[in-house]
């Protein structure tokens, strides 16, 4: 994998790269407040696909800035406040806004309000942060606290402005909500842990890359990260669910389109890693390789069309070689994978987005896994029809009332979709690649933001999930983990099927920003979940209080 990865950075890379840039963390208040600013100017802004993050901070800059100066969207005081924040977070691609502090600890440290200390030299730029997010909170199932632990660093820089790099390096300890171990035996987004005391887990993250531009209009990044493609709150194409893993990504945005080439090596499903214990010997690989190309049609609407190919060497199919096709980035991997007598988990389907008038975005996606269309004309509820759908709408200022912004969701998987009969399912490190319920679910999403104050957010989450789960010795299809071989029926098959089990999510969180990334966060947890089996029927009520400092919120919204 190695030497078909630099050879292949090698073959393309140019000895002149041009100035270049590091990528906006994944952040769900991070991003909404980016794309908030183009639904409210109700057109797409060519700066950047926002079915693609993260999203690099020379582009975030451009994106605003045009909204800024085209659209006048920045109206309000938390608008303004938000346009400041983002100017100020990424100061060294917009030296009009140099982000100064007013009060620079010992006249060195928090020189500029996002970093902790910095240096900004022609020929070398670097950006230190400290990493924090302390908090606890009361279980009402187990009576007993949930916390959370974390301490690191945030590192990202350039060299000559050619080369950039980004780390990020955290150690953690938590006590995870009680309902968690209901739905996982690891811990979700993470991979290795070790245990905690009786009840907690420790784990080490770390994410890092490196990242050059070849040309005006095409870059690279090789490293250790997440991705997302979509434009709702859930993807079912490509999400942040799993823990980060190895890519090497490939973008062109040229003229009205934008073509994202990726390759993961990611973690196959292993019942020692799942337990979170070494299993003295290396954990099994599997690979995917994805394209994701997208364009602006007139104004208003975006499309965008996806395949992706999950593959495993090590089986007895492709005999423990790497099928170097798969490195092809204008390939149709479907193709490739039939010609070589593969059997590997390819999928393909679409996403779009409608900026329909100012103030509102409808969206969607839609994933085909298989099937055939005689079958689903027929009705009969055929395994293998799988496939599934996302709709959405987000409405901006609802109501004229500024920074208050709703978002509906709808999402559907068939059951088995994302499953496979080798271990080349759709999951990293045996947690789904796409939405956190697996497949054979549907499900209603609800979200309220409010940004009363310039650094008060209130974001109120409602999840309404029916879903089917397994008892030992079956396959409802919900899991995809479990070869579709072992499927309980051929027909009939049908959305929640199994024992079934609703579960009803709420979130109330209360944010306030004390100074540039440092936040105090009160939140509020109500779950209940009626189910055919006992495991599975039970209600939790989590209240908490959290500070965290240069790191996203952690979320557990299943």
């Amino acid at each position: 994998m190695k030497r078909a990865v630099f050879g292949f950075l090698l073959f393309f890379l140019p000895g002149f790269l041009v100035a270049q840039s590091t990528n906006a963390t994944l952040n769900e208040d991070y991003y909404h407040w980016l794309t908030r600013y183009e639904i409210k100017a109700g057109r797409i802004a060519p700066e950047w696909f926002t079915a693609v993050k993260p999203v690099k901070r020379d582009v975030l800059v451009a994106f605003v800035d045009s909204l800024k100066k085209k659209d006048n969207v920045f109206t309000s005081r938390a608008d303004q406040f938000n346009y400041d924040y983002f100017q100020n977070d990424n100061w060294e691609w917009n030296r009009a806004a140099s982000g100064d502090s007013k009060k620079p600890i010992l006249k060195k440290l928090y020189q500029k309000k996002s970093d902790f200390v910095f240096v900004d030299l022609p020929e070398f730029d670097l950006h230190v942060s400290p990493v924090l997010y302390v908090g606890f909170g009361t279980d009402s199932r187990t009576n007993q606290l949930a916390s959370i632990n974390t301490r690191g660093v945030e590192i990202r820089g350039m060299i000559d402005r050619k080369i950039g790099f980004y780390t990020f390096l955290t150690d953690n300890q938590m006590i995870l909500p009680s309902y968690v171990g209901d739905v996982t035996t690891g811990v979700p987004h993470e991979g290795f842990f070790k245990q905690f005391k009786t009840t907690g887990v420790d784990f080490f993250q770390a994410r890092a890359y490196i990242d050059f531009n070849i040309t005006k209009h095409i870059y690279f990044q090789f490293g250790h990260d997440r991705t997302f493609i979509g434009n709702g709150y859930r993807s079912l194409i490509f999400s942040d669910y799993s823990p980060p893993n190895l890519f090497l990504r490939a973008n062109a945005k040229i003229w009205k389109i934008n073509y994202l080439f990726q390759l993961n090596r990611l973690t196959a499903n292993d019942p020692v890693a799942r337990l979170g214990s070494f299993p003295g010997q290396r954990f099994p690989d599997r690979f995917m390789a994805f394209h994701h190309a997208s364009i602006n049609i007139g104004k208003k609407f975006n499309i965008g069309f996806f395949e992706s190919v999950v593959f495993t060497p090590r089986d007895s199919v492709n005999g423990n070689t790497f099928d170097l096709s798969y490195l092809n980035p204008v390939i149709f991997y479907r193709a490739i994978e039939q010609q070589n007598g593969s059997s590997d988990n390819a999928l393909l389907g679409l996403d779009f987005k409608w900026n329909a008038i100012k103030g509102i975005s409808l969206y969607g996606q839609a994933v085909l896994d298989e099937f055939v269309l005689s079958e689903i004309r027929s009705g009969k509820g055929w395994w293998a029809n799988k496939y599934a759908l996302q709709a959405g709408v987000k409405y901006i200022d609802i109501a004229g009332i500024s920074n208050l912004d709703l978002q509906l969701e709808y999402n559907m998987a068939r059951p088995y979709t994302y499953s496979h009969n080798t271990s080349s399912s759709y999951s990293n490190y045996s947690q789904s690649l796409a939405h956190p319920f697996g497949a054979n679910f549907n499900e209603w999403v609800a979200i309220v933001r409010y940004q009363p104050v310039p650094k008060l957010q209130l974001t109120a989450k409602t999840f309404l999930t029916k879903t089917g789960r397994d008892e030992t010795g079956q396959n409802w299809g919900g899991d995809i983990l479990k070869s579709y071989v072992t499927r309980q029926n051929e027909y009939g098959n049908t959305i929640g099927q199994g024992n079934r089990n609703e579960v009803l999510f709420f979130d109330f969180t209360a944010s306030y920003m004390l100074k540039h990334n440092l936040f105090i966060e009160g939140k509020q947890i109500i779950r209940k979940s009626e189910s055919d089996l006992a495991s599975y029927n039970n209600n939790t009520s989590l209240t908490s209080l959290t500070v965290r400092w240069n790191i996203p919120a952690r979320t557990f919204e299943f």
